[in-house]
């Protein structure tokens, strides 16, 4: 294995979803996120700061949705709001760098990107107010807003987007979601302060939908110019706060950016924010993370576990329920076609006909989430489905496996051929997978167990889990990824997802190298018709499905409960909260 299997060795506090696992412990090595490596901030400004408990004064009503708010809610101007996450704590807060979800998370709070998205899918002015693109869709002009400026005085203009995508591609950045997103930006040129035009090796129709993204949003080139070090701890944005302080393990402080003027077209507030501070906890533990929003230690908490939401939701009282489900793909299980069992797609399909997920997904996740039979999430309206191809079938599983020559069963029940036990390699990123899902693979390595599937579940911390996915030790592997837009089907199945970015990730887990997928991903990818577009992406992902290429489970869970708090709601880009509009009930 090159390089990239160094890097992952050595990750250890990224992960997109990071429920309950122990406190990751602070190290000087690169680690990596949901695309790549990210070097480690410096040790600079750990100063010691208790983030104040705040009394909660007026109880919220319990409910379901994109924002809390409660017009009736007695509310105050200013304090302090205690965010507590349980996401692995990012070694690097420039979402650059890398590009997972935790990054994405904070980073919304102090970095805005280029355009928006609203629930329907249509794009937004935001920091670029208009755009046009040429007839051969190799050339976008964006007309930026002009009255911006980066929080340290820099004048954010069509330098500082040029500067911006210099960034991303740069391999010493080691971007890796970011970096995919403006692939095939061969340049920007700064026409003038306010107009950014884009030079293109080939047509994007997804350039809009990736630069929506918060792993692409804008920075100030001064504070990239710092370098890598202090651009990690204190990245510089023109978002509604800033970067004050980080506490390695315990928290980051984030005070108000007096000057904002509000760019987001579907906010309420066109000022400075409400709030006068945010202290960002890193609470790994999901049952101490609840156990603090019930006693007002913290107003918000991401990632509870699926029998926490159910049993606020029926006591009835002052807690809100925010269910978000983030864009791209769905939670999935990928079968690695790239080599034995699952190069043939009679094992694969005999697989999925055994797993039978539904009544674990029905009864471990109460209700908090719905069977999904699309490789893309159901918030994206592309998303195709065919659920005839998913029922289980324990005679038909045994049937194909007959065929495919594993028809021999050793003194354990386990399938043979030749000699060779019908093993899937199972790798489990605890940083990843919520102690619902964890049982879910286990009911499914039960189930296929019946047809003679020898499923090797290995729970691994993050650095693990990349080295077996670096190292192509795995037959099956639940790996989400979060973009907007039905582009994200190009990141993971197109053969070029086979080969690592300069960060050493690789999105294409199902090692799949369909030409005739890849042709149909091209189109699309190219396509500015709408309606040609859906065709194109529609018929992808039908391609994966009868391939039995994936087993599609639910939406990727992306939940949160507040107290006390009102004005909290989630972007439609990639569904992480904002707090502009938000004030302390009081």
């Amino acid at each position: 294995m090159p390089a990239p299997l160094d890097i992952f060795l050595d990750a250890v506090q990224q992960g997109r979803r990071h429920p309950g696992g122990p406190t990751q412990p602070w190290r000087d090595p690169p680690a990596v996120t949901e695309g790549g490596p990210v070097p480690q901030p410096t040790r600079a400004r750990l100063v010691a700061r208790t983030a104040p408990g705040l009394a909660l004064l007026l109880a919220l009503a319990a409910c379901t949705g994109g924002a809390d708010d409660d017009a009736s809610t007695s509310t105050v101007e200013g304090g302090t709001l205690v965010y507590a996450t349980g996401d692995a704590e990012p070694t690097c807060l420039d979402p650059h760098v890398g590009g997972n979800y935790p990054q994405a998370l904070i980073s919304t709070q102090y970095l805005e990107p280029l355009v928006g998205r609203d629930a329907d899918g249509t794009i937004l002015p935001w920091l670029a107010t208009a755009w046009t693109v040429s007839e051969d869709g190799l050339t976008w002009d964006f007309t930026l807003a002009d009255d911006v400026t980066f929080t340290d005085g820099t004048p954010f203009d069509a330098e500082a987007v040029a500067a911006n995508v210099a960034h991303l591609q740069d391999p010493d950045t080691g971007s890796s979601t970011g970096y995919l997103a403006v692939q095939k930006v061969a340049s920007v040129e700064a026409v003038d302060a306010t107009h950014a035009r884009f030079h293109l090796t080939e047509p994007d129709s997804a350039l809009l939908e990736s630069m929506s993204q918060q792993w692409t949003a804008m920075q100030s080139p001064a504070g990239i110019e710092r370098g890598a070090d202090a651009n990690c701890a204190e990245p510089i944005g023109t978002g509604p706060f800033v970067v004050d302080e980080w506490v390695p393990q315990q928290q980051v402080v984030l005070v108000r950016n007096e000057d904002y003027v509000s760019r987001d077209p579907q906010a309420e507030n066109a000022g400075p924010a409400h709030l006068e501070e945010i202290v960002w906890r890193f609470i790994p533990d999901a049952a101490t993370r609840y156990a603090a929003l019930r006693s007002g230690e913290v107003q918000v908490i991401d990632n509870p576990q699926p029998d926490t939401i159910a049993a606020a939701a029926d006591e009835g009282g002052d807690i809100t329920h925010v269910d978000a489900p983030r864009p791209g793909s769905v939670n999935r299980i990928e079968l690695n076609s790239a080599q034995p069992p699952f190069d043939d797609v009679r094992v694969r399909e005999a697989f999925v006909r055994a797993a039978d997920p539904d009544p674990g997904i029905e009864t471990l996740f109460a209700g908090t989430t719905a069977r999904s039979f699309s490789p893309l999430s159901s918030v994206e309206p592309t998303a195709y489905a065919d659920e005839s191809l998913f029922g289980t079938d324990v005679d038909a599983a045994d049937e194909l496996l007959d065929a495919a020559g594993w028809t021999e069963r050793d003194a354990d029940g386990y399938r043979t051929r030749d000699g060779e036990r019908l093993t899937v390699r199972f790798p489990v990123s605890t940083n990843q997978s919520v102690a619902a899902e964890q049982s879910l693979f286990e009911q499914i390595q039960a189930n296929a167990k019946v047809v003679g599937f020898d499923v090797v579940l290995t729970p691994l911390d993050l650095s693990g889990w990349y080295a077996a996915l670096g190292a192509h030790e795995y037959e099956a592997v639940s790996a989400p990824y979060t973009k907007v837009g039905p582009d994200v089907l190009r990141i993971l199945y197109h053969s070029d997802g086979t080969v690592p970015a300069p960060s050493g990730y690789f999105a294409n887990h199902a090692g799949i190298t369909d030409p005739a997928l890849d042709a149909l991903l091209d189109q699309a990818s190219a396509s500015s018709d709408e309606a040609e577009r859906a065709d194109l992406y529609a018929q992808a992902q039908q391609i994966v499905l009868e391939g039995y290429y994936v087993l599609p489970l639910y939406d990727q869970q992306n939940h949160f409960l507040t107290r006390g708090v009102t004005g909290m709601r989630t972007l439609d880009t990639v569904s992480t909260p904002t707090f502009l509009d938000a004030r302390l009930a009081g």
